[in-house]
């Protein structure tokens, strides 16, 4: 018998029974917690499918979940798995065996790396508040420290990193942090001129991902730093994201939400929101915001933390309507 379908029959009430297609009937865990009244007639069952999955159905409040071998566990399912008093440890372990299930069935493809080597930062690279602490007055420091407050953000939002050498002393440097160790790093000229980024990252980096602690509920997901940094998420640096970020981002165990840049390419990421059962978001902002950036720098955190949270959803069919809207933007 499959882990995870075992997990969930051990977690079902003593009172159940079995009928003639198959179902397990039960009182409904779900009800109360949407808004229905509490379910004592057994309306609540589940469904075991052939590949070793199962299908949860309440005929109450109408609240649907489930799981097949070969797919990773989706929001609903872990929202069912808690109200059947699973602990949030387990259903993170049970991710990771649902995943570690959908690779051992996939195709034989490249092999994914996912350990990152601890990277350097550009020579006399310092923290800014290291720069401050000794009493720093170069031009060049001052005016990255006035480019971090131009964009509405402040030092204590992120560990802001400033070289004097050569190629990197009109640039703020982002370092890329992955278990405590700095991966890589990006340095964002501050002035204009080309290239705007100078970036060594490594495949699979999730920019932002130590931050994420276990008490938050959710991840917002992005494309930029600037946009993670903005409202204390991740990014994944491209508007694609491979197969070891998402890992890395349902091991969090978390709601992921994506918030696009809002133009055509913004719009491949919601793919991946569609693919791995996470939500999406994209909140009516002023035409003129093309990013999380630029709304955090118009409106405040709090405020477009709050607009993320409110105008985000989910399922195939809602983010697709958002996934049209973006490629319909004009150029």
């Amino acid at each position: 018998m499959d882990e995870i379908y075992a997990t969930v029959m051990a977690l079902l009430p003593p009172k159940r029974k079995s009928t003639p297609s198959g179902w397990i009937s039960f009182n409904a865990v779900c009800c109360h917690h949407k808004g229905s009244s509490q379910d004592t007639r057994a309306r609540g069952g589940v469904l075991p499918n052939q590949k070793g999955g199962f299908q949860y159905h309440c005929f109450n409040c109408g609240f649907k979940a489930g799981w097949t071998p070969g797919n990773l566990i989706s929001n609903n399912t872990k929202q069912l798995f808690k109200w059947l008093g699973m602990t949030e440890l387990e259903i993170g372990r049970l991710g990771l065996v649902a995943l570690k299930l959908r690779d051992e069935q996939a195709p034989v493809a490249k092999e994914l790396k996912f350990d990152l080597e601890e990277r350097a930062l550009p020579d006399n690279a310092k923290s800014i508040k290291e720069w401050a602490m000794t009493g720093c007055v170069e031009p060049d420091f001052l005016s990255v420290i006035e480019y971090i407050d131009s964009r509405g953000m402040s030092i204590d939002w992120y560990p802001w990193f400033w070289s004097p050498e050569p190629g990197y002393r009109d640039r703020v440097i982002l370092p890329f942090y992955h278990d405590g160790k700095i991966v890589g790093y990006t340095g964002r000229k501050i002035t204009d001129g080309k290239p705007k980024y100078l970036t060594h990252s490594q495949p699979g980096c999730v920019f932002n991902i130590d931050h994420q602690d276990y008490q938050r509920k959710f991840v917002i997901v992005v494309e930029g730093q600037f946009d993670a940094i903005a409202v204390d998420g991740c990014a994944v640096m491209h508007n694609e994201i491979s197969d070891v970020q998402v890992m890395r981002l349902n091991a969090l165990n978390r709601e992921i939400i994506i918030v696009p840049d809002r133009d055509k390419p913004g719009a491949k990421l919601l793919k991946y929101a569609i693919k791995n059962n996470w939500s999406a978001s994209l909140p009516p902002w002023a035409d003129d915001i093309k990013d999380v950036a630029d709304a955090v720098k118009r409106y405040g955190r709090l405020y477009v933390l709050s607009t993320i949270l409110h105008y985000k959803v989910s399922g195939e069919i809602k983010i697709n309507l958002i996934k049209k809207k973006l490629e319909g933007i004009d150029d």
